[in-house]
């Protein structure tokens, strides 16, 4: 029902642009944080190839903690500016790391990642926590997929009471 086909003819935009009209559909008329971003992460693990983790860390506390996710178990806090995560959360910037095992500090949950891309959730100039997405794939990410996140992210904000 919210599979993305991505045919060789669509191109990873148009597949991301599809694939936030579902998110966009899913998350509608409801504005709970915890179903909202259950559903997202699982829309999106099930929805994007190549895919070994998707989900969500949510600030508390000073620190990131473990929220809905799709794959298997994660660590469960990450200090802020600390691998992946931490880097995202502390810049309020997207970070595409196309190999983990050459970014300084990453924390390896799964030792079969080998690709990231992190996403900071905000709420204006306020974190509130990043999503994360993992790949066993070598450069599984780039820059389309990180403009498609985003978007994907405010269509969150925007439909989700956030804490």
């Amino acid at each position: 029902m919210f599979a993305v086909a991505a045919p060789s003819a669509v191109t990873k935009p148009e597949a991301y642009a599809e694939l936030l009209a579902q998110a966009r559909g899913l998350l509608s008329g409801e504005r709970d944080f915890t179903a909202n971003s259950a559903n997202l992460a699982a829309l999106l693990f099930h929805s994007l190839e190549g895919l070994n983790w998707a989900g969500f860390y949510w600030l508390k506390d000073g620190e990131l903690v473990l929220g809905p996710f799709q794959g298997k178990p994660a660590c469960v806090r990450i200090g802020l500016g600390k691998g992946v995560c931490g880097t995202a959360a502390a810049s309020l910037r997207t970070v595409v790391v196309p190999d983990v095992h050459a970014f300084p500090g990453h924390i390896a949950c799964d030792s079969a990642s080998r690709s990231e891309v992190v996403v900071p959730v905000t709420a204006g100039a306020r974190l509130i926590g990043v999503l994360d997405l993992d790949s066993p794939r070598p450069a599984r990410f780039d820059e389309d997929d990180a403009r498609g996140l985003e978007a994907i992210v405010a269509v969150f904000v925007e439909c989700t009471d956030l804490h």
